[in-house]
């Protein structure tokens, strides 16, 4: 058990993080972290290089991932970790998903280029290669060529979905993401579902099902959640005795959170580890 903070949300530069994995553990070991958990969106591309910069940092690696899922118009991300990575059902859709992700970012490049000056090209420029490529990147282009101030800025403007130019993201269900995580040995915790007032993304009724479904775990600790939205999000985490977990959603420069800026108590960090069968935290 960790005694520093965990947090147990945040991204690298395989997805849309600033920082590559080992530049990523670097930060957690300056930060203070006990114990970090790396999810980047729809891939475990960064888990080896993670793993090899975390010895000697007296730093925990919780591998994971954020799973891209849909319930209707809304985005519903669903934590996994300690999973297999080589659980060919979980490996076949997320390479589904990249790849939805990626045609996605071409057809909103194209949106804006009518009237903007912007390239394919110039999102590439902004990713690593494998990296999973998403609207970041192109927050990041149109930062780049002038015509926002930050990412935020870019997403709040020209990205927003009221701007014309946005396009739906193809995912699976939150039932099918929380199942394909369980029958990979790990532990899907729904991420910050509370960010527009007192009720979740996810319905009461919903709840219940993805409870039923094998959800181990709801993220309440999150700068994106509202108060009520929280308050809401504890009486579910008790009624179904869900895992309750706290983290920063790091991003490096892409966001203005920072890490450990949320956290999650050691004993509910310790029923994750204890409910995975997947795979192993690494002691760093």
């Amino acid at each position: 058990m960790p005694s520093r903070p965990i947090d147990l949300h945040t991204h690298s530069s395989v997805s849309d993080g600033t920082e590559t994995p080992a530049e990523l553990i670097a930060a957690a070991a300056t930060a203070g972290l006990g114990a970090v958990a790396l999810t980047d969106h729809d891939s475990t591309a960064g888990w080896a290089e993670a793993t090899r910069a975390v010895v000697g940092t007296g730093v925990t690696l919780v591998p994971g991932m954020e799973l891209s899922t849909r319930l209707g118009l809304n985005s519903v991300h669903m934590l996994g970790y300690l999973f297999d990575p080589t659980d060919a059902n979980l490996v076949a859709e997320t390479a589904r998903l990249r790849d939805s992700r990626l045609h996605r970012a071409e057809r909103i490049v194209e949106r804006i280029a009518v009237d903007y000056d912007i390239t394919w090209q110039d999102v590439l420029d902004q990713s690593t290669d494998g990296a999973t490529l998403g609207r970041p990147h192109i927050a990041d282009a149109l930062v780049s060529r002038g015509y926002a101030p930050d990412r935020s800025a870019a997403f709040a403007g020209i990205l927003h979905w009221r701007s014309g130019y946005y396009e739906p993201h193809e995912a699976p269900s939150p039932l099918v993401g929380v199942r394909l995580i369980r029958e990979a040995g790990g532990v899907p915790v729904i991420a910050h579902p509370a960010t527009r007032g007192r009720e979740p993304n996810v319905s009461e009724k919903g709840f219940a099902a993805l409870v039923e479904a094998g959800l181990m775990g709801v993220e309440i600790r999150h700068r994106e959640n509202t108060e009520a939205g929280a308050e809401r999000l504890r009486e579910l985490a008790e009624r179904h005795d869900l895992i309750v977990t706290g983290s920063s959603d790091y991003h490096g420069e892409g966001k203005p959170n920072r890490l450990g800026e949320n956290s999650t108590d050691p004993e509910q960090f310790d029923r994750i580890v204890a409910a995975a069968t997947g795979w192993a935290p690494i002691r760093g």
